[in-house]
């Protein structure tokens, strides 16, 4: 039983010594198998020589006359040893038909039968074999000596086994030397792809990385927040379902790029540049969404970058109406306040007997603000719109603005009351802080038109602030646009363009006549394809 607390032994480790087994295994086999392949070329190539020494010497004029002397041996001897010399062969045998040697390598041999096989080479053909004979073992042909069409001798030359083993050892230092260079080159690449697979690996073992794979898809599972783990080239490694449910990634999201995932183009550029981001709000078509990311380091290394992702999108339509309510307060504040003070005026007028005065100051400021609120409730039927235009107004004329209502609505339209407070409010707001921005000595105005009937509905919405350049436009009804971009502003107007892009309307951004900025909602009516522009 291992000792507990003892480490396994990396992966690189294992893989290295598996693959220094393989390289030396397969070094050895093929020295082997060269071993083998040289000994067969060797003696194929001496089979070959000693059958074209014995062709020559059976086809000789000067042997065919000679065995037919009365003493062959005196003269074919001489000549046979001379032959063996010069070719390098271990002997050559001239001998009778009946195996009666005329020459042999010993003296003392000749006279004596031939030790070996003759095989065909009596009938005419050439015979080889491999025999051991009285030099030793040895590859040898016998070839026949042919006179007038008969055989009249026969010529056997060998070349004995010890002599082809010397050759082959000879020719091992130039195998093994091929060997060695493959072992160092096999064992070199396999050190290179160890190095390379710790370095990957950051020397786990490999039940650390199972473990490790484990509880990352256990602790991506159970978390409730979307996190996305991408490596140090912007590729998606891991990605938990909550991520792929707020995000809509495909199913083959592991291993794309962040460029491939239609994510906000702030957030792309804030992991590229490995910079982290907390909490960024983002509107990604029906949702509002929460950003964070941060680097992600292994032994002071960076390896990719965490981002987690968290659903706002009831939140904030719930802060949202907060934000109207809380309007709608500030607006009864400062009515509060006005009457107040008109009320202390009404009393001082009394309280010096001008009666008649106070009833006349009184009627015409209830008359005046009954007649605005009147006109405003008979234009709009909608009570929720209504009571936020009012409230604007009273906001407005508190902040020094001229807001300027026209137009008018029917309670049915085509979007709900919700929709349509979260449309007219975020781009009053916006008028608001557009003109906000301008000096005193100009005039700050923001005028609202709205129209529309059961089945479309416009709303523009001018103001005189500084307006926003043409460059900018496209970025500031973009898919995904910041909340802290352009002063805080964005995060409304992109659920302004969320409510006109699910309703299938456009949202067109141009220059206002009042100098400023104008936008203009327009749902319901047939337009060239293409949504919010």
């Amino acid at each position: 039983m291992a000792r507990r607390g003892t480490r396994e032994s990396p992966v690189a480790r294992q893989i290295l010594l598996l693959q220094v087994g393989v390289v030396v295994v397969l070094v050895v086999t093929a020295v082997a198998l060269a071993a083998l392949d040289a000994r067969r070329d060797t003696r194929d190539s001496a089979r070959d020589q000693a059958t074209a020494v014995a062709r020559s010497v059976a086809d000789s004029p000067f042997v065919r006359r000679e065995v037919g002397a009365a003493h062959p041996s005196l003269r074919l001897q001489p000549f046979a040893e001379e032959v063996r010399r010069d070719t390098g062969t271990d002997f050559v045998v001239v001998m009778d038909t009946d195996r009666t040697r005329y020459t042999h390598p010993d003296p003392a041999q000749i006279g004596r039968p031939f030790v070996g096989d003759l095989g065909d080479a009596p009938e005419g053909r050439v015979f080889t074999q491999v025999y051991a004979g009285t030099l030793g073992p040895s590859v040898r042909a016998v070839v026949p000596v042919v006179s007038d069409g008969d055989v009249v001798a026969l010529v056997a030359v060998g070349i004995t086994v010890d002599r082809l083993d010397r050759q082959l050892v000879g020719d091992l230092p130039g195998i093994a030397l091929a060997a060695s260079a493959a072992l160092v080159a096999g064992l070199l690449g396999a050190w290179l792809i160890s190095r390379r697979l710790r370095r990957q690996t950051h020397g786990l073992g490999e039940r650390e990385i199972t473990r490790m794979y484990e509880y990352y898809r256990a602790v991506l599972g159970a978390v409730r927040e979307g996190l996305l783990l991408v490596d140090d080239e912007q590729r998606v490694q891991l990605v938990n379902e909550e991520a792929t449910r707020l995000l809509a990634l495909p199913d083959d999201v592991e291993g794309r790029p962040l460029t491939d995932l239609d994510l906000p183009p702030g957030l792309v550029s804030a992991i590229e540049r490995r910079t982290a981001v907390a909490d960024e709000t983002y509107v990604l078509g029906q949702q509002v969404l929460v950003f964070s990311s941060a680097p992600a380091y292994w032994r002071q290394a960076e390896v990719g970058a965490v981002v987690t992702v968290r659903d706002r999108t009831e939140l904030q339509a719930v802060t949202g109406e907060l934000d109207l309510v809380r309007g709608l307060t500030e607006s009864l504040r400062a009515q509060n306040h006005e009457a107040a003070n008109r009320l202390h005026t009404i009393v001082s007028l009394v309280e010096m007997g001008r009666v008649e005065q106070a009833v006349e100051f009184a009627t015409s400021e209830l008359e005046l603000a009954q007649g605005f609120a009147d006109e405003l409730v008979a234009a709009v039927d909608e009570p929720v719109l209504a009571a936020l235009l009012l409230g604007k107004t009273a906001q407005a004329a508190e902040r020094g603005i001229d807001l300027e209502v026209a137009g008018g609505l029917p309670a049915e339209l085509p979007v709900d009351a919700r929709e349509l407070i979260t449309v007219v409010g975020n781009l009053v707001d916006n008028a608001f802080d557009a003109v906000a921005e301008t000096r005193a000595t100009t005039p700050q105005r923001v005028r609202v038109d709205l129209h529309g009937d059961p089945n479309t509905l416009t709303v523009t919405v001018d103001d005189s602030g500084t307006g926003i350049a043409p460059g900018d436009r496209a970025h500031v009804l973009e898919r995904g646009w910041s909340s802290k971009a352009q002063e805080g502003r964005g995060l409304g107007l992109a659920m302004v363009a969320r409510v006109v892009e699910q309703h299938g309307g456009t949202l067109e951004v141009s220059d206002s006549p009042l100098g400023g900025a104008r936008f203009v909602v327009d749902v319901g009516r047939v337009r060239t394809p293409g949504g919010v522009t």
